[in-house]
């Protein structure tokens, strides 16, 4: 570990933002010196009571601060054009999912930071939850035999009411909707646990509150060997208070239901590796998590921004999601869109 403790900038300072400032600040080998955000006040405040330097932009934080690593969390619209400026000052990054707006910006970012040698991590939070992590283990240890189906689902309350014309949510250009904003965590967790789907088809998006975006998304995910799953999501749905990921799997020996908090396996016979009886087996969080040393929001965004400085302070580490990971789901977001827009043709015709 460097004697010298890494400097950090943060780019946007909304929800997200702010969280992550709280997380990485506690960090003993960590010195977050400065913030950027177009908010006068977020800006007055944070100067007072946080004592950071702010500026009212990423250039102005690029241009008047040596920082060793940022963590961007501005609307993904504006991510295309911040990344490439961090770029050009070798700058390790930690951005906000779902990163950019296309796979094809993704993989361009991608392999820049990947030529240039620089640590580079999408906060797809999922893969950092000791829940799917051990999910992920149990199916390639082969668990529940042969994988042939399964099932990712999230739900919250996010849009419950009427929305209006403003704000980046609105539209897709921005970066908004139920696709990007929460699907794009279930798609990723299907790519982790499961591998890249091959075909994208089935795709159907409702709008139900918001005017120009959907609120709910289904869709089916085929492999060429044999696997299918299928994906839905709905943020408009009251019934849940916080956002939920759900997730079921189906093999030839048994079956897998999970979520944040815990997990059901059945198996047809005993596996005496990870301690499961043949029929119904429970295991909880509180059975599997790893600790950290500052809780908030989930032991899993702790360990996200930890891996990420890891990563840096070990000489650039693969981080768990790179650039790259996020550049695979950009690409089943886009062929979700076209198959979307084809259907839609052919209905239509």
């Amino acid at each position: 570990m460097s004697q010298n403790p890494l400097k950090i900038g943060i780019i946007g300072a909304g929800r997200m933002g702010v969280t992550h400032h709280c997380i990485i600040n506690s960090r003993p080998d960590v010195d977050v010196v400065a913030i950027a955000d177009p908010s006068i006040m977020m800006n007055m405040l944070l100067g007072k009571y946080a004592g950071v330097k702010t500026h009212k932009d990423y250039k102005g934080l690029l241009d008047g601060e040596q920082v060793d690593a940022v963590l961007v969390c501005t609307p993904p619209k504006a991510n295309y054009e911040i990344l490439q400026a961090v770029r050009a000052r070798n700058v390790h990054t930690f951005v906000e999912k779902p990163f950019t707006l296309s796979a094809t910006q993704g993989a361009d970012l991608a392999q820049q930071f990947e030529d240039a040698g620089l640590v580079n991590q999408v906060g797809y939070v999922n893969r950092f939850n000791d829940v799917f992590v051990k999910v992920r283990e149990m199916v390639a240890d082969g668990v529940v035999g042969r994988l042939l189906r399964f099932r990712s689902e999230m739900y919250s309350s996010t849009i419950i009411r009427e929305q209006g014309d403003e704000g980046w949510r609105s539209t897709h250009e921005n970066g908004g909707g139920a696709i990007y904003e929460m699907a794009s965590h279930a798609v990723d967790l299907i790519n982790f646990l499961f591998g890249k789907p091959d075909l994208v088809t089935g795709t159907s998006l409702t709008s139900v509150f918001s005017k120009a975006v959907e609120d709910i998304v289904s869709s089916s995910f085929l492999y060429r060997n044999g696997v299918s799953g299928s994906l839905y999501v709905n943020w408009s749905d009251a019934s849940y208070r916080k956002p939920t990921n759900k997730l079921e799997l189906f093999g030839d020996a048994g079956k897998i239901q999970a979520d944040q908090h815990g997990m059901k396996v059945f198996l047809s016979s005993p596996n005496a590796k990870y301690g499961l009886q043949a029929g119904w087996n429970q295991l909880y969080i509180t059975d599997l998590f790893s600790n950290v040393p500052f809780y908030l929001r989930g032991i899993e965004f702790t360990a996200q921004l930890y891996d990420f400085v890891d990563c840096i302070q070990a000489g650039g580490r693969r981080a768990r999601c790179t650039f790259q990971d996020a550049t695979d789901t950009l690409s089943i977001i886009d062929a979700m869109f076209a198959d979307w827009q084809r259907t839609q043709s052919e209905l239509q015709a």
